[in-house]
């Protein structure tokens, strides 16, 4: 289970967060009210807290809480929360014909689906020491474990399973628009498949009536049928409904209820997956990019647990909703549909689709629209359209090193990427702001993320060395900054991951305030606090095969949001912006500051 952090160990670590970000007086007054917070209401919320969690042993202490600020944010889904990644190129280029590809990760994702209901999946296991557990011997012992205690053998060699409770929401599922707190909707009896082209929307059955899957060259039959099809594209494509801010949204959905298109979003809502089949190829990363997280907005429906999107020339990858879960589900899903589609593929280029009527099968969904449906489409897209105009999206591989000489070098790869954002960040606005970097807790059950604080003492004495102070410091001395800050952020990430932060903990008991009626404490309304929450740089990284790269969007108006990625010999980077900051001058600056840790770990004198 998900342990409640003692109180006190929460306020030493949120005070460590705090002391990078403030001067003396401001970190002196936030000090005080953390410790008489500590002693005082803070102390009678932990206690119900802590009892309310000893009550619910079936979840954890942030299951709630977490599905309700997600829910209850009515922020439009895209570029607020909805993150991507991209697949990489199927190995044998003539795989990545749109037709081939689409009909072959269609299959991937359905064997999948199919396995997990089955109870065959393999378990999600984190291996501390793989050489031991990741073993086929002990996979064969395990299995004759009964489940009560098989963790526990797997404690024994350093194995730790991983919560999977959220995988049953990636398929069947959507996020429903309501006022005030959305849904999340799961029909797991529907058998059809919902495919987006040019803005129309069609369903037809992948599932038979025995549970089968359609064969094949079935799929492919139906989606050349699709792809064929040149119906033109909507007037008021319904698409952009699903990018509005969500009350609006809600009620323009019971104004579609109430004009006769129940039957045809109840299609949309519990279709297996969205599919969707772009028309244009991607010209380079950037665009890629842009495609993935947000496209044209007519060809998504960001409400479902996630859309497969194929363009022309076969790219694909997903945007996935964030209320039901983490990346570290959609990731599974995506590495072993990668992985199947690439390795077995159901169809080859030379497969011919089967002879069936497709017209008869594909069902394109037709939608009633009255007045204010058209003119709220049009407004929703209107808006769409300037906040995508705002976005900025750039992105950086540093190729002069990687994972490899930065473990050789004996220090952490993903604190070495944080340092850089730090300095660059300090290098262009001349400040150090608050930073998040997301750490899965699915360690445990019903875990979701806990926060790493990149930014600390360490790394903003270090940055200050190199941006400000280069002449002062010897190599020798810039080094043991850098080992300093690696060593801190392990123990961070260390903390994160066993459910050791302090975000979550004061999240629930602000949460648990509000629930009870209680008056928001003096801590909560303390400047600080609001500023500590204001993610000026928000990061995650994610590394797989499958995966090419990955991004989000700035979580608040004045922020960059930094998707990347620490390969073996090279770091990628993507970053999202809007105009109060210049995204493509901070990847320079990341750029240089990688460039002068990786020169200083090497032992080689830099300039300013």
């Amino acid at each position: 289970r998900l342990p409640v952090p003692k109180l006190e160990d929460t306020i030493r670590r949120y005070l460590n967060a705090q002391k990078p970000l403030l001067n003396d007086d401001q970190f002196r007054k936030t000090e005080e009210l953390a410790h008489r917070f500590g002693k005082g209401i803070g102390k009678e919320l932990h206690e119900q807290l802590v009892a309310q969690d000893n009550q619910n042993k079936h979840t954890s202490y942030i299951t709630g809480p977490w599905f309700d600020m997600y829910l209850k944010a009515r922020e439009p889904v895209v570029l607020n929360f909805n993150p991507f990644m991209s697949f990489n190129p199927d190995p044998k280029s003539e795989y990545n014909n749109q037709l081939i590809r689409a009909t072959n990760m269609t299959v991937s994702a359905l064997r999948f689906m199919k396995t997990f209901r089955a109870g065959y999946l393999e378990p999600e296991v984190f291996h501390l020491n793989p050489e031991k557990s990741d073993t086929e011997i002990f996979k064969k012992i395990i299995r004759f474990v009964p489940s009560s205690l098989s963790w526990f053998g797997a404690y024994m060699v350093n194995a730790y399973p991983l919560d999977m409770s959220q995988y049953f929401r990636l398929f069947n599922s959507t996020r429903l628009p309501k006022l005030n707190r959305d849904e999340l909707y799961t029909d797991e009896k529907a058998k059809h498949l919902l495919v987006l082209r040019n803005g129309n929307f069609y369903v037809f059955d992948v599932i038979d009536r025995d549970g089968n899957m359609l064969k094949p060259s079935e799929i492919q039959a139906h989606l050349k049928y699709i792809l064929s099809d040149n119906s033109p594209a909507p007037a008021f494509p319904l698409g952009y409904l699903s990018t509005e801010n969500r009350d609006t949204w809600a009620l323009l959905r019971k104004n579609l209820l109430d004009n006769g298109n129940e039957e045809a979003l109840q299609k949309v809502d519990s279709a297996v997956f969205c599919l969707s089949l772009d028309d244009f190829p991607i010209k380079d990363f950037v665009h890629l990019s842009h495609t993935m997280l947000h496209g044209d907005g007519a060809n998504r429906w960001y409400d479902k647990s996630f859309n497969l999107i194929i363009t022309k020339d076969g790219t694909a990858g997903i945007n996935f909703e964030h209320s039901w879960g983490d990346g570290v589900a959609v990731l599974r899903f995506q590495n072993e549909v990668f992985k199947d589609s690439t390795k077995a593929p159901a169809l080859s280029p030379q497969s011919q689709p089967a002879s069936v009527d497709s017209s008869r099968a594909v069902q394109k969904l037709d939608f009633k629209l009255n007045d204010a449906l058209k003119a709220g489409i049009t407004k929703a897209k209107q808006k769409f359209d300037a906040s995508i105009e705002a976005l900025s999206l750039n992105m950086i591989q540093f190729r002069e090193g990687g994972k490899d000489l930065l473990k050789q070098k004996k220090v952490s790869p993903d604190a070495v990427a944080q340092l850089a954002f730090q300095m660059a960040f300090l290098r262009q606005y001349n400040q150090t702001v608050a930073t998040y970097e997301s750490c899965s807790t699915a360690a445990f059950k019903h875990g979701r993320t806990e926060t790493i604080r990149p930014a600390s003492i360490h790394t903003k004495k270090c940055s200050e060395a190199f941006v400000r102070e280069l002449s002062k410091h010897s190599t020798e001395e810039l080094q043991k900054l850098i080992v300093e800050c690696s060593k801190y952020h392990g123990r961070l990430t260390k903390e994160a991951a066993m459910g050791q932060g302090f975000d979550r903990h004061l999240f629930g008991l602000r949460y648990l305030a509000l629930s009870k009626g209680i008056a928001l404490p003096d801590f909560y309304q303390d400047q600080a606090y609001a500023q500590l929450n204001h993610n000026i740089i928000s990061t995650s990284t994610l590394m797989s095969p499958a995966v090419e790269l990955g991004g989000f969007g700035p979580v608040v108006s004045d922020g960059f949001g930094v998707g990347y990625q620490v390969h073996d010999d090279w770091i990628g980077c993507n970053v999202s912006s809007y105009p109060a900051r210049n995204g493509k001058e901070y990847l320079q600056c990341i750029y240089k500051s990688l460039e002068d840790i990786f020169n200083v770990l090497k032992g080689k004198k830099i300039s300013s």
